[in-house]
């Protein structure tokens, strides 16, 4: 059984191009960090990252969001938010440096909470889904969406609408949830270490980038619940090996992460 489907509700994109611009004098470290919500280690749960922002839990753990804010703080906004009043902010909402896709039960004072806070450029969109834990059945980098096969029809025109991408129905290592099994960004993707080599290859080039199997927080298959990333960065579960981390910094390519920072930047940046 291979990995996708087939699409549904592509958007095309622009292939403008953009005026060249001096790209932002910055530091960061091509590392992947460790970090823990209280006593867990599924960061992927309680974090969202994109190129353009990051949202973290209100309330819970200092030390957690503090990880994200010392390493990200300079660069992009760090939201703290709930969903719904809840603090698993990582599992209900989906986004990219487009957009923002938050479940029904995101209360109006999130909502506007969530616009004050990230940049002008984020379409958040609330959307009516019978799968409401949106960050469990999607999966997206800026480019290309994987979404559970049973997702209805108005949160895939809303995911292509506010996220700007090309949506596809699709499975990782046989599981629909797909957001909970696989990590895109526009460098690479992470996808269970039992994938098959066959699923591996169409992941790739479906995303136009590396597609790696391997595992999270010692062992385990469900890479969304313990990984975060974007172009430049990664967060991982305090459990996650040393063997681990080096695979989430190759297939993510963060040893060439001050480059794809300078771009990943450049691309949020208002035109003028």
């Amino acid at each position: 059984q291979g990995t996708v489907f087939g699409p549904a509700n592509p958007t095309p994109r622009s292939g403008a191009a953009r005026p060249p611009r001096a790209p932002p004098r910055t530091r960061l470290s091509a590392m992947a960090s460790r970090a823990q919500f209280e006593a867990s280690s599924e960061v992927g749960v309680f974090a969202r990252l994109t190129n353009a922002y990051c949202l973290c839990p209100l309330g819970g753990s200092e030390n957690f969001n503090a990880v994200f804010e010392a390493e990200l703080g300079e660069h992009i906004p760090v939201v703290r938010t709930s969903i719904g009043g809840m603090r698993i902010v990582g599992r209900m909402t989906a986004g990219n440096r487009h957009g923002l896709l938050v479940p029904s039960i995101a209360t109006d004072q999130e909502i506007t909470q969530l616009r004050n806070g990230l940049p002008d450029s984020v379409k958040v969109q609330r959307v009516e889904a019978r799968l409401s834990a949106l960050g469990n059945c999607i999966a997206c980098n800026d480019h290309i969406a994987l979404v559970h096969a049973d997702i209805d029809p108005e949160t895939q025109e809303a995911l292509a609408d506010a996220l700007q991408v090309d949506v596809f129905k699709a499975t990782v290592a046989q599981n629909v949830l797909v957001g909970s099994y696989a990590v895109l960004t526009n460098q690479g993707g992470l996808v269970p270490a039992r994938t098959s080599a066959q699923d591996v290859e169409e992941l790739s080039e479906l995303i136009q980038a590396p597609v790696t199997a391997g595992t999270i927080n010692r062992g385990s298959d469900v890479i969304g619940a313990g990984v975060v990333a974007n172009d430049w960065s990664a967060f991982c579960g305090m459990d996650t090996t040393a063997t681990e981390i080096g695979v989430v910094e190759d297939v993510f390519r963060l040893q060439a992460a001050c480059p794809a920072m300078h771009s990943a930047l450049l691309d949020t940046m208002p035109m003028p």
